[in-house]
């Protein structure tokens, strides 16, 4: 397989294969979960096995903005890792009932997304695999895509009216 096709395809695998370990386990052990939105029984719930849908493709923009910049960079490995171990962070703090670091960590994800490009692939991919033995593969994904369009939101919207406000200020220099 040429390279390019395995930058594309391996984090889409690694996605698949991570979602069928994690059902497999749930289904062994009572059953697949569903988490319900907002943690709210009046509010729709979710099934895990959509994550066997979510993850591969989650993989797949991974490996798209992989291959478009010739491989992975240690920019994307670092967005990759500190978005993982947020991720795993705020999991953990879920699973062992610490509400006040787990609403520290979901607070500071706005100042994050503000400060940090997290609407990138690696961010979204790494919060989302950091979060997902917990809360499956869609719940994490629909938090991360919030604050990543808070990020780019700020990144893009504020710099273009930056730019248009001030057009000589951006890039001077």
């Amino acid at each position: 397989m040429p390279s390019s096709t395995r930058l594309l395809l391996v984090p889409a695998a690694i996605g698949l294969a991570c979602a069928i370990v994690q059902l497999t386990l749930e289904a062994l052990g009572g059953g697949i979960q569903s988490h319900h939105l907002l943690n709210r029984a009046d509010m729709p719930a979710i099934s895990n096995a959509f994550g066997l849908l979510t993850l591969p493709a989650i993989g797949l923009a991974l490996g798209w903005r992989a291959r478009r910049l010739g491989g992975f960079t240690r920019a994307m490995w670092a967005g990759l890792i500190l978005s993982f171990l947020y991720g795993m962070a705020l999991a953990t703090g879920f699973e062992f009932g610490a509400e006040g670091l787990m609403q520290a960590l979901f607070f500071g994800l706005f100042g994050v997304a503000v400060l940090a490009p997290v609407y990138r692939a690696e961010c979204i991919a790494g919060f989302v695999a950091g979060m997902a033995f917990t809360f499956g593969g869609v719940l994490p994904l629909l938090v991360a895509l919030v604050f990543a369009a808070l990020s780019a939101a700020v990144r893009f919207g504020v710099r273009a009216l930056w730019r248009r406000i001030r057009p000589g200020a951006v890039g001077a220099g």
